[in-house]
């Protein structure tokens, strides 16, 4: 069958299948098609079951054909992160000691896509426990960047950007802790939002009140993203920090006139090394901001303590979710989240109670800069794609990295925050390997964030450069 369908976008496939243009049998069909075409090349889809999503397109059929209610994404593929439990399919974490883990419900995230009429169809790759932004594991291996295949995609929802980027999902679901959701956003020229902690309620989730990391949406434009949000956003119990604002809120258009918005513009938030191809890209995208109408000036808060905060506050979470792992099958689990959870066995209660300080020193810096701006535009990453050999950065503009996470600073900092925070494609270094912007909004602002991020999207319209392994 033809792939022409999944180079539409999630919402105008949503409303062709709901106009009964096309069915949803024919929908996941095309993206199976594409899988099997592309997915060879790039390694993004893992533990498919395509004749489980097929019974599940015919199903759709059926209950649009008997005048049943449709959700918003009624018919749409999905592959869903493979850190997610999911009933009845392998939910590997990337790692050995899951490999045959097979999970007999699932978790929210995917109940509420499957309750909004999204057709599961697999898994997206990840790397071992989602750590690292470069995504490779024992069980499944590397995924490779479908603009440049030596190159990594970035992760830790890696195998979703690039899945979204080859045009073989409208739609996926992702993470994010330092960078997870933004960073393969920026690698893959797709679009990654980091929402407010709690905007999309987590569970399963052994540190319910744990507030920085969170899910979130994955999609090619800002408006198949808020299209998405709107499903898994909104209320429940199951889930201590969940926002009571209905996700029904996201279903409202993003046009806005952001004449005299204010913008801060950092160009790498207070000194971290950024690599020029970064920069050069990123300085061709101020003057979208000015030519919308909005005032752009240099600024950016302080972030003292940002660091120290984040790296404590992850490795405390590592401990936790590692403690067993590290007990009973140290041999299996990869150095780097080795590292990460002995740094949180090595914590003491001071240098908690130092980080929950100095976090909240910066919200309020942060809350008291947002009464002078309206967003914070600065890099997603310092780095463009690197190569997919290279487990992590180790050197940015001549400065060393002290650990396996510092080259993600420019994603982290704003994780501490807990502003939501998105990944828009910008545009292409000089070897075509793509770098996305990152709009920062004000606390729990996640509607306004994707309002200009529909406006620089609509201005540049990068996102339509598609990948040279399409071609091939």
């Amino acid at each position: 069958m033809s792939t022409d369908l999944c180079y539409l976008t999630a919402t105008d496939l949503a409303h062709r299948i709901r106009s009964k243009n096309v069915s949803a049998r024919e929908v996941l069909d095309a993206h199976l098609t594409q899988i099997d075409r592309i997915n060879p090349k790039i390694n993004a889809i893992v533990s498919s079951v395509p004749e489980r999503a097929r019974a599940a397109a015919e199903a759709a059929d059926e209950a649009q054909a008997g005048g049943q209610e449709l959700g918003v994404l009624h018919g749409l593929p999905i592959a869903h992160k493979d850190l997610v439990d999911t009933e009845g399919i392998p939910s590997t974490q990337g790692s050995p000691i899951y490999a045959e883990h097979i999970p007999d419900e699932d978790a929210l995230i995917v109940e509420r896509l499957k309750g909004a009429g999204a057709i599961t169809l697999g898994k997206t790759n990840v790397p071992e426990f989602g750590a690292g932004s470069q995504t490779f594991n024992q069980v499944f291996g590397a995924t490779l960047n479908p603009y440049d295949t030596t190159k990594t995609c970035g992760g830790s929802s890696g195998g979703a950007g690039a899945a979204l980027a080859c045009r073989m999902l409208p739609i996926a679901d992702g993470s994010d802790l330092g960078g997870s959701l933004r960073n393969p956003g920026n690698f893959n020229n797709i679009v990654g939002f980091r929402v407010s902690p709690g905007r999309v309620p987590g569970y399963p989730n052994g540190i319910g009140w744990f507030p920085l990391s969170v899910q979130g949406p994955m999609a090619r434009t800002v408006d198949d993203t808020a299209l998405m949000l709107s499903a898994i956003a909104g209320f429940d119990s199951r889930s201590p920090l969940s926002i009571t604002e209905p996700g029904d809120r996201f279903l409202q258009p993003l046009e806005r006139d952001f004449k005299g918005a204010r913008i801060a513009w950092s160009r790498d938030l207070g000194g971290l090394p950024v690599d020029r191809r970064v920069t050069d890209v990123l300085n061709a995208g101020r003057q979208v901001f000015e030519d919308l109408g909005c005032t752009v000036r240099d600024a950016e808060p302080d972030f003292s303590g940002a660091d120290k905060a984040f790296k404590a506050m992850r490795a405390w979470r590592f401990e936790i979710a590692q403690r067993d792992h590290l007990e009973h099958h140290r041999h299996k689990v990869k150095d780097t989240v080795i590292w990460n959870a002995e740094a949180g066995q090595k914590l003491t209660g001071p240098e908690l109670a130092t980080a929950e300080q100095k976090r909240t020193e910066l919200y309020h810096r942060f809350r008291m800069f947002f009464e002078d701006h309206d967003f914070l535009v600065c890099p997603v990453n310092q780095v463009p794609p690197f190569d997919v050999e290279t487990p992590y950065i180790t050197e940015i503009e001549g400065v060393q990295m002290e650990t396996y996470i510092d080259w993600m600073k420019s994603c982290y900092y704003i994780t501490v925050t807990c502003h939501p925070a998105i990944s828009v494609p910008c545009g292409f270094t000089p070897e075509g390997l793509p770098v996305g912007i990152q709009i920062v909004g004000r606390y729990h602002d996640d509607f306004g964030v994707l309002q200009l991020a529909k406006a620089f999207e609509s201005a540049t319209e990068t996102w339509k450069r598609l990948p040279p392994v399409l071609e091939s």
